[in-house]
């Protein structure tokens, strides 16, 4: 087969995800390998250099047509030098990856955050294709980011642009810690472990609510359904949840004018009990010339997104 193919990596703590993209982001191939985090960073990156030789091996594609791979990883990057600060994902500081995988597969070899580079692979093929300026949530754990500007990651002097998760947007007086060190976070409220606190903890005020008929751990998708059943106590913290990633939405239509907002993530599979409260809230703040013609939507690529913008970062 002709034309230039593009390989990304999704690099987990448990998996590594290759996949081979063609130059319009269609995913093509995966393969997926143990990532053996606990034999340290040389075996890592061996192990991500032999899944990047197999795909290709096992494709109809030439090792010629390989025009660039790239890797997202979780935590603080270099990204112009290609150089993981620290990731605690992986337990890695200080590890110089395109230098050491150029060496090994002799092809140019790009890193970026994880979420950046789910937000480039939803840009580039997914629930924004063909929109240069989106905006890119992913609601998990935490609180994920990624600005896409005329069609490139916008990364900032040193790579914290897009840490959406960490606006300060919580009053003082309703704001709690967050892992970052700071309080009042987005993370804090809306992603699924500030839904799952905010839930445990009407639980043990002891509000009424359906939610203390659950028998096992509480989760997000728990908070979700009994909102959906009419518990008032659960739709006040999906509310909740929603009313701040809305506002949030609201400062960056000022700031980066963006024509779509996309959300993935775990969070996101709630739907319209969770969309619709999220855009009732960007239309009551944000200014009116802001909010023209913009879009809140989900995100369409799932687990793909991650390995598909990897891909895209030496065509982007």
């Amino acid at each position: 087969m002709s034309g230039n193919i593009y390989i990304g990596v999704d690099m987990g703590g448990t998996a590594i995800k290759v996949g081979i993209c063609d130059e319009s982001g269609k995913l093509l191939h995966t393969y997926e390998g143990a990532t053996g985090t606990e034999f340290g960073s040389d075996e890592v990156l061996d192990r991500m250099a032999k899944y990047v030789r197999k795909i290709v091996d096992d494709s109809p594609f030439e090792w010629d047509q390989v025009a660039g791979i790239g890797a997202g990883i979780a935590g603080f990057l270099d990204i112009p030098q290609g150089f993981v600060k620290l990731s605690a994902n992986l337990g890695w500081r200080n590890v110089p990856v395109k230098q050491i995988l150029e060496q090994k597969l002799g092809k140019p070899v790009t890193i970026d955050n994880d979420a950046n580079v789910a937000a480039l692979g939803e840009a580039w093929s997914g629930a924004g294709a063909g929109i240069p300026n989106v905006v890119c949530y992913t609601l998990g754990t935490g609180v994920g980011g990624g600005i896409i500007i005329n069609g490139k990651i916008y990364q900032g002097f040193n790579g914290m642009a897009g840490e959406l998760g960490h606006l300060q947007i919580v009053p003082d007086l309703e704001a709690i810690g967050c892992g970052c060190g700071q309080s009042g976070c987005l993370e804090t409220v809306s992603s699924a472990t500030g839904i799952i606190r905010m839930a445990n903890d009407a639980v043990e005020r002891g509000d009424k609510t359906t939610l203390s008929l659950v028998s096992e751990p509480i989760t997000a998708k728990h908070v979700f359904d009994e909102a959906r059943s009419g518990d008032e106590v659960s739709m006040r913290i999906v509310n909740r949840a929603a009313y701040y990633l809305g506002r949030s939405m609201a400062m960056l239509a000022v700031i980066v004018n963006p024509q779509r907002f996309i959300l993935g993530g775990g969070v996101s599979k709630a739907g319209e009990i969770l969309f619709q409260p999220i855009r009732e809230n960007f239309k009551k703040y944000a200014p009116e010339a802001a909010q023209e013609g913009v879009e809140i939507v989900p995100a369409v690529l799932g687990n793909d997104a991650g390995v598909v913008g990897a891909a895209g970062l030496n065509l982007h």
